[in-house]
């Protein structure tokens, strides 16, 4: 497939990923992303009419592909609490230039969806999962689910010939003493496994440094309790994950998402659209661009979207992650942040 020429931002960076948010609503109320104590029975989600229809999406990400994105992935909140997501992925399957599509799940609700998934035309699925003790795992996603559950749709994700891999936030005295026995368990799965530095996303969470585990120590844990490790070249350029395979077999990898300690923002090719039509250039946006008026108000044509979407991304200049380090905590606290729920992770 000969590429679009790509459209890019003020460091050079194009855009090549879209993440699609479906949904701000969540079945779990993890720590770090939907804390209990803030999303609670009274929390105010989005009303059905203000979120974006199949149709709408479809639209959009035909625009997206058209302006030289490749991969699209589906996002929540919980993505697959949208009713019926097989249909949009089907109409997402249909857009000319053999696009990738992947979708980020808890994994609570994969069981029963998997197959339909597939068949509808995604590709990959990425699961959450930060721990295999249930003690352990309930404590991050507020009691709502069980390590059973989310193995069972990891199973059956893989039974229907989806790409699986998991994601696991570590948590430094909260989660990581589980690092090397879900490293262990899927290597013998033969699932990729990556581990999320715990990082400053929305404004809820509760970050705090101190939490933070460095991926070089999950690296040289693993290496001397689960098997020797080596660096492993990225599979394009923009891959998030720092990824590492060991050398004592033939199969079996891990992946370091390091946001804090190694910020890969200089390669990010990635927009986000939240679940009601706002545009995001960066996870820890402040101010989302409304794309929703356009596809409502009657009269916008593609073009006026095309024309939209290229002054965003061109004017492009966000690198937070990279200059956390070099602001001040006060600043940073200072700063309002979408919430991930919104835009997906």
């Amino acid at each position: 497939m000969a590429l679009t020429p790509a459209l890019t931002d003020t460091l050079g960076r194009p855009l090549r990923d879209l993440r699609i948010s479906v949904t701000d609503r969540c079945n779990l109320r993890c720590t770090y992303c939907m804390p209990a104590e803030i999303f609670g029975p009274n929390y105010a989600f989005l009303p059905r009419a203000e979120i974006l229809s199949f149709e709408e999406i479809e639209r959009l990400a035909r625009i997206f592909v058209g302006l030289g994105v490749q991969k699209l992935r589906l996002t929540g909140g919980e993505p697959l609490l949208r009713a019926s997501l097989e249909e949009l992925v089907a109409r997402l399957a249909q857009i000319p230039g053999d696009v990738d599509i992947a979708l980020t799940t808890n994994g609570t609700l994969l069981k029963s969806k998997a197959r339909a998934l597939k068949n509808a035309g995604l590709k990959r699925v990425t699961v959450s999962l930060d721990a295999l003790e249930g003690d352990k795992f309930a404590a991050v996603n507020g009691g709502k689910t069980t390590v059973a559950t989310v193995l069972e749709g990891i199973e059956a994700a893989a039974t229907a010939g989806l790409a699986v891999k998991i994601n696991m936030v570590v948590q430094k005295g909260i989660n990581d003493d589980q690092l090397e026995a879900m490293a262990a368990f899927f290597r013998e799965q033969q699932h990729i496994l990556r581990f999320i530095e715990f990082m400053d996303v929305g404004n809820h969470n509760g970050w705090n440094l101190e939490r933070v585990l460095p991926s070089s120590e999950i690296v040289r844990r693993i290496a001397e309790k689960v098997g020797p490790l080596e660096p492993v070249s990225a599979n394009h350029s923009g891959e998030v994950a720092s990824r590492y395979r060991y050398t004592d077999t033939p199969k079996g990898e891990i992946g370091l998402i390091s946001s804090v300690t190694a910020p890969f923002c200089g390669d990010c090719s990635r927009m986000r659209l939240s679940a009601k039509g706002e545009l995001y250039t960066c996870l820890f946006s402040s101010v989302g661009h409304d794309l929703r008026t356009f596809l409502r108000d009657g009269s916008s044509s593609d073009t006026q979207i095309i024309n939209t979407i290229k002054s965003i991304w061109t004017a492009r200049v966000d690198r937070y992650s990279e200059l956390r380090g070099e602001q001040t905590e006060d600043t940073l606290e200072g700063r309002k942040k979408v919430e991930m729920s919104h835009i997906g992770g």
